[in-house]
Formats: structure tokens, C-alpha cells, sequence
């Protein structure tokens, strides 16, 4: 064999195996985005929605007319394990309800899905870590309110990096003034997002009947990442069977599926053509849960798109997060807090489950649960990039600071801090 027809050879079987790893991983993430984060998500969505409804909306005009409380209230919304309290912040300051501080404060104490798994393996830890990120959140947002901590600087430089990006329409104002979003979605639709234009016959009716199936899928979905997670977050095999892993594989592609269907075509039918919207009010108990199901799936869009380029992003360049665990001294909790510059809950997933392994000492789980800014970062990216970028340096800075200041001044709380058995 000349040494062309080697290197060919060689070439081919590195084609095959990328091919391979490609397509596992494509359908393991699309299978994993709806189960491990979506479910989660739409419950809380859907909890803030039916609260909407059932107050009229007041608690949106109490946070209008209370900006005082803003950070905290963001800070709160953060602090629910998983992404999707913190995700209901991010519409809120689109419209220009609550203050850019608030969006920074709900970020930095947001724990994402990673929480569930300190939660579960290591209590004591999650405890103190996330009580010091919903501390540094709120301190941090009120001085990014009071003092603006550079925010016209920040804002001109990443306006070099990027323009803001639209979802519907959206043509949001500025980072550094903070002002309401103008809705350009509204003036080619009518007042429930559809549009004139479009036929409202078949498509109708499955779009509706696709609402109804997404929210029985996530219902599944729900259960299976329950029993994922108080399994310890073990690998699930795809299967099609009556048992836990095939309840996890259906649901999961199931669910992306009409997700993707829904965010892409079904809101052009049946209403919430604005996506990343909050809404003041809701006329019927069927429009919450249907603002709630389009919310949920615009994020599971943005969800795997994430899981794809991480997990395309570990194979192609090698990657190992767990390379984190062989950082030494004061570069653990700076490598912690870096990390969490990368928006999903998958690699911070991985770091919990290094921790709670004895792999990786406090100061920087410390630092990742304040820096992580899990999937509620992607509601923002699909309205403002902009925002985003600047939101996400500024949960980093607290991280960096906490973490290092963990390090040194409690030197007891190493690794293994608060890990079961």
C-alpha cells in the first residue's frame, strides 16, 4: 500500500467514526436538552404564567412600581434550582419592567440544572455555595443600578462584537439605558401574534393539537428527569421500551420535536408569535398554558444548539472539563468561574458531578454557581446579544472574587466539602 492509499484509508476511518459520533451525538442531545432542562423549565414558566393569571398581573406592576426590590426579586427568581425562574427575569427587562442589575442578579444566583445534582450528592455545599451567590447577586445588582459599574464602557466595546439579534421582531434599546424594548412583531400582527395574512385552517388545528401533545410529553419528560436525577444523573442508553430509559428516549425526542414545530411554525397560528415576551395578564387558563409551552420551547431551541456545539466542541477539539479537576491552588476557582462564561447547564453539569466526585474543591463550585448563568442566558441572546454578552462578563466578576475569596479565607472547605457518604 503506497503512502497516499494509507493516509486515504486512515482518512475514511476518521470519516466514519466522525460520522458516527456525529449522528450519536445529535440525537443524544436532542434527546437530553428536553428532558434534563426543558421539563424543568416549563414548570416554572408555567407556574409564573398561572400566578399572572390568577392575580391579573399584578405581580409585574408591583415590580414596576417597586424597582427598589428588583435585585432581590431577580436574586429570588435566580435561587430556583434549575433555569426557569431566572429565565422569567430576562422578559421583564426586555420590556423595560425591571432594571439591568435585576437581570445581572438573577444570573449570577442562578444555580441552573447542576443545583439539582449538588442538591442531591452534596446538601451542605449547595447550601453554603448557593446562600454566597444569591448574597453576591444581590449586592452586585445593586451597584450595577447605583453606580453603573462601567456599563457605557462594557457597551461600546462588545457593540464592536456584535449587533443586537431579534426573536419575533424585537428591536430592543440600548444595554447602558436600560429602556423598554419596541415591539415590531405587533405592528404587522394583530394583538395575539397572528398574522393576517396566514390561512387559518389545517395548520390551525395541528399546531393546537401540538400544543396539547407538548404539554403531555413534558409531563413524561418531567417524570423521567425526576428519576434521572434521583438516580444520581446516570448515562441513559437510547431505548424504546416500556421502562425508565424508553420513557426518557421518547419524551426527550418527542418533546425537542414539537418544540422545534411550535417555536418555528406553530405561533404563527395559534397566537405568542412573541416569543420572549411577558405578558401582563391572560384571558384563559389554555392561553397560560400556551404562552408557557412557546416560552419553553423557544429555550429548548436556544438548549440545543448549546448541547450540540458543546458536545461537537468536546469531540472535535478534544476537550475535557474534567481537566478543571487537575487545576492547582488559587486557579481552581478561577477556572470554576470561567467556565460558567459558557451559557447551558451541560458543562456545569459535568462540574457538579466532579465535585460531588471529590474532584474539584469548593472555592470553585463556589465560583460556577455565580458565574453559571445556565439556559436562562438564551431568552436574552435570542432578543439582545448584546445584553447578553455584557450580563455574562458581569455574573463572571463577583464569581472571581468570591471564589478567590473562599480560597483563602476558609481552607477547611477543600474538596469533598459537604458530599454524602
Amino acid at each position: 500500500m503506497t503512502l497516499l492509499q494509507s493516509v486515504g484509508a486512515g482518512v475514511g476511518e476518521l470519516l466514519d467514526i466522525t460520522a458516527q459520533q456525529a449522528f450519536d451525538i445529535l440525537v443524544f442531545s436532542v434527546r437530553d436538552g428536553f428532558v434534563q432542562v426543558s421539563a424543568f423549565v416549563a414548570v416554572t414558566v408555567l407556574l409564573f404564567s398561572y400566578i399572572q393569571y390568577r392575580t391579573g398581573g399584578r405581580i409585574v406592576t408591583y415590580l414596576e412600581n417597586n424597582e427598589r426590590m428588583q435585585p432581590i426579586a431577580g436574586a429570588l427568581l435566580g435561587l430556583t434550582p434549575g433555569c426557569g425562574g431566572a429565565i422569567i427575569a430576562m422578559p421583564l427587562y426586555i420590556r423595560g419592567t425591571v432594571s439591568f442589575g435585576t437581570v445581572v442578579a438573577a444570573l449570577a444566583a442562578t444555580a441552573g440544572d447542576s443545583a439539582f445534582v449538588i442538591l442531591a450528592l452534596a446538601p451542605e455545599a449547595a447550601a453554603y455555595a448557593y446562600g454566597m451567590a444569591f448574597v453576591s447577586a444581590i449586592l452586585f445588582g445593586y451597584a450595577i443600578d447605583g453606580w453603573g459599574l462601567g456599563i457605557g464602557r462594557v457597551d461600546r466595546a462588545v457593540d464592536r462584537l456584535s449587533r443586537p439579534v431579534t426573536d419575533g421582531g424585537f428591536a430592543t434599546a440600548n444595554v447602558a439605558s436600560g429602556g423598554p424594548s419596541v415591539d415590531g412583531y405587533e405592528m404587522e400582527h394583530d394583538g395575539h401574534g397572528h398574522d393576517p395574512e396566514q390561512p387559518s385552517g389545517t395548520l390551525t388545528t395541528v399546531s393546537h393539537a401540538v400544543h396539547v401533545l407538548w404539554w403531555v410529553v413534558a409531563a413524561a419528560g418531567l417524570v423521567a428527569g425526576v428519576m434521572y436525577l434521583a438516580r444520581g444523573a446516570p448515562e441513559v442508553p437510547l431505548a424504546f421500551d416500556p421502562t425508565f430509559f424508553g420513557l426518557f428516549t421518547v419524551a426527550g425526542l418527542v418533546g425537542t420535536t414539537a418544540s422545534f414545530y411550535l417555536h418555528f411554525v406553530g405561533r404563527r397560528y395559534i397566537g405568542e408569535g412573541e416569543a420572549g415576551r411577558i405578558r401582563d395578564n391572560f384571558s384563559s387558563a389554555y392561553e397560560t398554558f400556551q404562552h408557557a409551552a412557546m416560552e419553553t420551547s423557544m429555550v429548548t431551541v436556544w438548549v440545543i444548539a448549546a448541547y450540540l456545539i458543546y458536545e461537537y466542541g468536546i469531540v472535535i477539539f478534544s476537550l475535557d472539563v474534567g481537566a478543571l479537576t487537575a487545576a492547582a491552588g488559587v486557579l481552581a476557582p478561577i477556572a470554576g468561574a470561567l467556565l460558567g462564561l459558557i451559557p447551558g447547564c451541560a458543562p456545569q453539569i459535568v462540574f457538579a458531578q466532579i465535585y460531588a466526585e471529590g474532584g474539584i474543591p469548593f472555592s470553585a463550585l463556589t465560583a460556577n454557581a455565580i458565574s453559571q448563568d445556565g439556559d436562562a442566558l438564551f431568552p436574552l441572546m435570542a432578543i439582545d446579544m448584546k445584553a447578553a454578552i455584557v450580563a455574562t462578563i458581569y455574573t463572571t466578576i463577583p464569581a472571581l472574587i468570591v471564589g478567590v475569596l473562599v480560597y483563602y479565607l476558609w481552607p477547611f472547605a477543600h474538596f469533598g466539602f459537604g458530599v454524602l457518604g
